[in-house]
């Protein structure tokens, strides 16, 4: 049985999430590399996860993991951000034909209990709350996709979630699912369809 984790994870690729995926249930964000320093969208979201459910960084352990680490340290908010380490494991993972720079195994190499371990020690919290799960379908159906003033509410939705107001489609809805729970989405789009029922009273009054 997969182990529940509330914050969300932050992995520097994709096979790092693939191997998380398979031993957490946990909102897992994919760093894409020394790209997050450039991503002004998806550390919008990150800042913002942190300061809702908390984050966890877990990168490898050679120069580029510490520079990625050192970089969020820096753009989070001191308490907000966790620090999960794997220790120092030499060799290669087996999709590759030769061992890193440093010759040390990253984060798809190390076995489910050493990632475990490292979570625990970090702080990892077992899943008190359920997050994602919201499609661009929910979007369209809750009026902030496709439809007439469907881009007003999103701004609307963003402007609430502390977001730039520019941010794309695809992102809004990484978003939502990265630092709402379905709950806690529905009552935002509820409070959003009260404030335009208002507006409409103040319009015809």
């Amino acid at each position: 049985m997969k182990k529940k984790i509330d914050q969300l994870i932050l992995v520097e690729g994709r096979y790092d999430k693939a191997k998380l995926s398979s031993i957490v249930e946990a909102s897992i964000l994919e760093l894409e590399g020394f790209r997050i320093f450039k991503d002004r969208e998806k550390l919008a979201y990150i800042r913002e996860a942190a300061r809702r459910r908390g984050v966890i960084i877990l990168t490898d352990s050679d120069a580029a993991g510490f520079q990625i680490r050192a970089f969020l340290k820096g753009a989070v908010p001191e308490g907000q951000l966790l620090q999960a380490y794997i220790p120092d494991r030499y060799g290669k993972e087996r999709r590759k034909a030769a061992p890193g720079r440093e010759g040390k195994l990253g984060v798809e190499g190390m076995p489910p209990e050493v990632l475990l371990e490292a979570l625990e020690r970090a702080g990892a919290s077992a899943g008190q709350q359920t997050f994602g799960g919201l499609t661009r379908t929910d979007l369209y159906e809750d009026g902030l996709l496709g439809g007439a003033g469907s881009a007003q509410r999103r701004r609307a939705l963003l402007e609430r979630l502390g977001l730039p107001k520019r941010m794309s489609t695809s992102g809004l809805l990484e978003a939502i699912n990265l630092l709402l729970t379905p709950q806690a989405y529905r009552a935002l789009v509820e409070a959003l369809n009260r404030e335009r029922s208002h507006e409409g009273e103040h319009e015809h009054a």
